[in-house]
């Protein structure tokens, strides 16, 4: 059954100017996709991809014998997505609109990768469905924002503002990785622009 659940307005209303909106971003994804350990020829879901704005960064990684699979729940991102993936040739970038909870992949995943997705890493549900797609000693790379120390009062109310049209609830937002991390072994967190982002690796068990 799918879920009922509504995505944030901002990625129905904003899909087109997803991009231009976020571009102070690209380097956070460069940095969450640049620690996902990839190998050319490895299938690599990516979860929440959004408007594809990770494709070609993980499409480079596995090279044309890969496979790029991207999960998306709102119908408007994923068509923004397939226009660009279309428009650029990548014919092992494929989409798949479907909330992460309810995605069937089909195939064993090598690797996967949750850049700026924070609710769907607060959902259980779509973790572990994630994870019973991928292989034992599967790399698994997540970041995005996240709240500062408390007394940065000024630096958490520019992230509230930032992130808030893309965020149900902020819950979890202290520790967005609390519910991924138990589900991985050798995990490494490493904070990022004075504790208003991070980065996690770690590997399902092998």
């Amino acid at each position: 059954m799918g879920t009922t659940r509504q995505a944030a307005p901002a990625y129905r209303e904003r899909a087109g100017s997803y991009e231009r909106d976020t571009a102070a971003f690209q380097p956070y994804r460069d940095a969450v996709v640049g620690a996902l350990p990839l190998r050319p020829g490895q299938v690599v879901l990516d979860v929440g991809c959004g408007t594809g704005l990770c494709s070609g960064l993980l499409r480079e990684k596995v090279g044309p014998q890969g496979s790029v699979i991207g999960i998306e729940e709102s119908p408007e991102m994923a068509a923004v997505a397939r226009e660009h993936i279309a428009g650029e040739g990548w014919d092992n970038v494929t989409v798949m609109q479907v909330p992460a909870e309810d995605v069937q992949v089909g195939r064993t995943a090598d690797a996967a990768l949750f850049c700026a997705v924070h609710d769907i890493l607060q959902s259980p549900d779509a973790l572990a469905n994630v994870m019973a797609t991928l292989g034992p000693g599967s790399w698994v790379a997540a970041g995005g924002g996240k709240w500062a120390a408390p007394l940065m009062v000024a630096l958490n109310s520019m992230v509230s503002l930032l992130h808030t049209p893309y965020v149900r609830s902020f819950r979890g937002f202290d520790r967005p990785w609390q519910h991924l991390e138990p589900l991985l072994e050798d995990v490494q967190i490493r904070e990022l622009a004075f504790g208003s982002g991070y980065v996690m690796t770690g590997r399902t068990p092998r």
